[in-house]
């Protein structure tokens, strides 16, 4: 599920119901401000990004966490985050500009 414009966290939940109860992961572009929810894998998120035209170092990985409270629901974790051609070697968001990016868009489309 692409998501450009803001949704509700009944809809997040929603996205999470296929494959687990309490975690959607998500794939970030820091650089379109968009986000993809609902794959089974960050990479199948991932891959649908880059079918549309996203960058693949733009895009970082998340789970949003449902059972807890904004602003710790985003858990920065996915493998797809590791990447030592763009200093982060574990598969957290090390560099907190793109953290807080990546914070920023969360707030701007889940409401």
């Amino acid at each position: 599920m692409l998501v450009d414009r803001p949704i509700s966290r009944q809809q997040l939940k929603a996205v999470a119901q296929p494959h687990f109860e309490e975690v959607v992961k998500a794939v970030v572009d820091v650089e379109k401000r968009i986000m993809a929810l609902g794959g089974e894998l960050h990479a199948d998120e991932e891959g649908f990004l880059l079918e549309q035209d996203s960058k693949q170092e733009n895009l970082w990985g998340i789970n949003f966490l449902l059972e807890i409270d904004p602003p710790d629901i985003v858990e920065f974790d996915s493998m797809i985050n590791v990447r030592p051609r763009q200093n982060n070697r574990s598969r957290s968001v090390e560099d907190a500009i793109i953290r807080e990016k990546i914070m920023d868009i969360v707030k701007h489309l889940i409401r």
